[in-house]
């Protein structure tokens, strides 16, 4: 996977925007202003995404390219390395697994809002 098709899947989701809060150098995409991911511009080596506290423990001990998060709570993010050691589908399978996570905390309002998005 490269940074233009992780960026294509990423803001192909319903409701999901991206910015750079962090500086010109870290893009992140946010669900509704909730953050889901985020990676390096100019170096796509990896991704942060969300992630269930004991599916992220799991996946840590099944790839040595998925880490407790870089700079983020470890309980809750990974970071996924993209140096072919994870199969895109699964890294594609975890942003979904990360967009889901967030959007299952969004206030009743912002899911009917997120649900009018995504019959647009």
């Amino acid at each position: 996977m490269n940074i233009e098709e992780f960026r294509h899947y990423c803001i192909s989701k319903p409701g999901v925007t991206e910015d750079l809060p962090f500086g010109p150098q870290t893009l992140v995409f946010k669900v509704m202003n909730k953050m889901f991911a985020l990676c390096d511009i100019d170096q796509f080596n990896s991704f942060n995404a969300k992630c269930d506290p004991e599916r992220a423990i799991e996946l840590r001990a099944t790839f040595t390219g998925i880490k407790p998060g870089y700079h983020m709570n470890k309980v809750h993010w990974n970071t996924i390395e993209c140096d072919g050691s994870i199969p895109d589908n699964l890294m594609f399978e975890l942003v979904d697994h990360s967009y889901d996570l967030v959007k299952s905390t969004l206030k009743k309002a912002e899911k009917e809002e997120l649900e009018q998005l995504a019959k647009k």
